[in-house]
């Protein structure tokens, strides 16, 4: 361990947040973080393949958590949201307001709970 804690971590090389190069990955995607389509997060649906929800357990990223799994099932995409409250995890990605949402390894809106037809349309706008 270094003084202050200034060690690098590793960025994320996959929208599965494996760090492991893609020689050393068992059973993670092939294809570099950039190629949705070849997503170890499943079989991606209209471009998306993996959606997380960045929050500290309160009642707002609760919401915003449960808005976005409504919008994932009316868009009839067969991904599972995932919600993450693991601060070292959310730093990782820059979020500094929260609750945020991730689309695969990108966030796309942070700092306010969006309703289910505003995800939905975010959804949809990531996926053409």
């Amino acid at each position: 361990m270094s003084l202050f804690n200034s060690e690098k971590k590793k960025a994320p090389t996959c929208c599965c947040g494996s760090t492991e190069p893609k020689a050393e990955k068992s059973s993670c995607c092939s294809a570099p973080k950039a190629e949705a389509s070849a997503c170890c997060c499943g079989t991606p649906v209209e471009g998306i393949c993996c959606v997380k929800v960045l929050g500290a357990g309160c009642k707002s990223c609760h919401a915003q958590y449960e808005n976005a799994k409504a919008a994932v099932q009316a868009l009839g995409l067969n991904v599972e949201v995932e919600y993450i409250t693991d601060m070292e995890k959310v730093m990782e990605y820059g979020v500094m307001s929260m609750p945020a949402i991730v689309v695969n390894d990108k966030v796309v809106s942070m700092g306010k709970v969006l309703k289910v037809a505003d995800v939905e349309k975010l959804l949809r706008k990531l996926g053409s």
